[in-house]
């Protein structure tokens, strides 16, 4: 990258490229330039196109490395088994909400874009089709058309059958492990050319519809952010009182410098070593919390894999005009549920958000608009994601008769401030490039 756009943080530039991109459709809008509204259309589908191509192989390395790493808790099945059902509780409840929000306040109503292509089947079918539809009869088809839930369920299975055969599937494992790394390392030079993106899709955008799409993206802002603190500051206290029979307050007094951190640094795996130490400091055993908090970190996100996709569907249907049922609301629930061990630190949401409009036939033109105010959404989501990735062990632990009720009930602070400054500066450096670049 340049040395002089190294000086501007990624937001800048995708705030730059978002006025630009208003600025260059209203001329061709109002002067009627062909050639301009033209140039936006591609510059915006190529970066779709190339949003496109990273999702199979993401997802497939994603979701297998994911199950694969199950068998590090082959000594603790039953604290692993509750973890992952408290992940989909809290994660329904999430979606549940973001669903609500979207049903009432119609983020996108007003608006009707055109997507470059719909398929032919979108919303055909029943329940007996879709479940069946989910086992591919052909595995290349099931990766170039692609169909994400069959390349999920691909996931799965292959997993579950390295954790059946063991040490030999090592290699299978450390390959994934190096594929997904490598997609994630590529995906990212992708969403480095989100100004881009964002300046194509958003100036054609208003080249063709003018102001009308700037009023529902402000709404959309508006509704995951009222989510997104329902779930924090409502569904996760009353879970603390009511599930775990301990005081929020503290709760909130031991976590909050991880979700502080998470707001800032938009990085749930960047935030991850601050969130295990804050997460033992809360009476978690250290032996359950280096399992539970980073197994979270990658799949526990109310934020980015609940409460975003559920709304950002919902407003995606409404701007390109597409009628969703109840089956596609129990889908797009389902989906986030499940769905969640496809998400990475770094690309969780846009991954869950890809998931969640393939899985339903929505146009993932719908990605590159709300690209445009993602470092805003991307804030208010991480801090949500670290909240839970903190509550989860908590509510196990209490559970479970292992939490140490004296150390949650007296949070420290000034004895380990220095410490705590430490870890969070650790932390902070792993996404500073992140949140620099």
């Amino acid at each position: 990258m340049p040395a002089s756009l190294k000086r501007f943080p990624f937001w800048s530039q995708i705030l730059a490229g978002l006025v630009l991109g208003v600025v260059l459709g209203l001329i061709a809008r109002d002067a009627d330039v062909n050639w301009l509204t033209e140039t936006l259309t591609r510059i915006g589908g190529t970066f779709v196109q190339l949003l496109k191509l990273a999702v199979p192989p993401l997802v497939f390395t994603a979701v297998l490395v994911s199950v694969a790493n199950l068998r590090n808790v082959t000594n603790a099945a039953r604290l692993a088994l509750r973890t992952l059902l408290w992940f989909c509780i809290t994660s329904l409840i999430a979606v549940t909400i973001g669903l609500l929000l979207g049903l009432i306040t119609q983020p996108g109503d007003g608006v009707h874009l055109t997507a470059a292509a719909l398929p032919d089947e979108l919303h055909k079918g029943s329940w007996i089709d879709f479940l069946t539809g989910i086992i591919p009869t052909n595995i290349v088809e099931a990766f170039s058309t692609p169909n994400v839930l069959q390349i999920v369920f691909l996931a799965v299975v292959v997993g579950a059958a390295c954790l059946a055969v063991g040490p030999k599937a090592d290699p299978l494992i450390d390959f994934s492990k190096v594929v997904l790394e490598v997609v994630q390392k590529a995906l990212w030079w992708v969403i480095r050319l989100a100004p881009l993106g964002t300046l194509g899709l958003i100036g054609k955008s208003v080249a063709t519809y003018g102001w009308d799409l700037l009023k529902p993206l402000g709404t959309f802002t508006v509704d995951v952010y009222v989510g997104c603190a329902l779930v924090m500051f409502v569904v996760y206290p009353l879970l603390l009182v009511l599930v775990g029979k301990v005081n929020p307050i503290n709760y909130f007094k031991g976590a909050w410098p991880a979700i502080q951190l998470g707001f800032v640094s938009r990085s749930s795996v960047g935030t991850m070593p601050l969130t295990q130490r804050v997460t033992q400091r809360l009476g978690v055993p250290s032996d359950y919390a280096s399992f539970a908090v980073p197994f979270g970190a990658t799949t526990k996100m109310d934020g980015c894999a609940a409460v975003y996709p559920a709304l950002a569907a919902i407003f995606v249907a409404e701007v390109y005009h597409v009628h969703l049922g109840i089956g596609d609301y129990v889908l797009i629930a389902f989906v986030s549920v499940i769905g969640s061990a496809a998400t990475a630190g770094l690309t969780g949401a846009i991954v869950m958000l890809t998931l969640t409009l393939s899985t339903v036939g929505l146009p993932l033109e719908g990605v590159g608009l709300l690209l445009a105010i993602d470092p805003i959404l991307d804030m208010m989501r991480t801090a949500t994601n670290v909240a839970g990735q903190v509550l989860t062990p908590v509510l196990v632990a209490s559970r479970e008769k292992i939490l140490d009720l004296d150390a949650f009930n007296n949070p420290r602070d000034l004895e380990d401030a220095e410490e705590l400054s430490s870890s969070e500066s650790a932390s902070a450096e792993g996404v500073r490039e992140l949140a620099d670049a």
